[in-house]
């Protein structure tokens, strides 16, 4: 089971990727194996020394009872300091922010991959568009 964010790749420039750990609840973790997420809208924000992923969208889960979850809740990450310190002082630079690129499963827990980005211009994005057209016309 694995996830991708295609939009990031088409909207930003990857300069480094970064694996974490995700801090999910029961419920939350059976919807993840069954592959009942969404991370399209979804952007990753450092608070108070710790990183949090915002709007990733996990469906209930339907066996669940009142002990279900909060779709798109707010879920920390898991990191070491000196990587959230490292992605603060990249951050900083001018036009960078952390995306989610993907969430898979490994060795049962649940992983996120973060990419440090920087947003591409509109005039890039025709560019890819026009690369991915004459690859697609030279594979006919």
């Amino acid at each position: 089971m694995e996830i991708k964010n295609k939009k990031a790749y088409f909207n930003y420039f990857i300069k480094r990727e970064i694996e974490a750990g995700i801090v999910l609840k029961g419920t939350e973790i059976k919807s993840v194996k069954k592959g009942s997420i969404n991370i399209t809208d979804s952007y990753i924000r450092i608070k108070n020394g710790e990183a949090y992923i915002i709007n990733m969208f996990i469906e209930k889960y339907d066996s669940a009872s009142i002990f279900n979850h909060e779709e798109t809740r707010e879920r920390k990450l898991l990191l070491h300091k000196k990587e959230i310190k490292k992605m603060l002082e990249e951050i900083k630079q001018e036009g960078y922010t952390l995306v989610p690129l993907k969430v898979y499963l490994k060795n049962g827990r649940a992983k996120i991959l973060i990419g440090v980005a920087r947003g591409k211009k509109l005039y890039d994005k025709r560019e890819a568009i026009k690369k991915r057209d004459e690859l697609r016309e030279r594979r006919k």
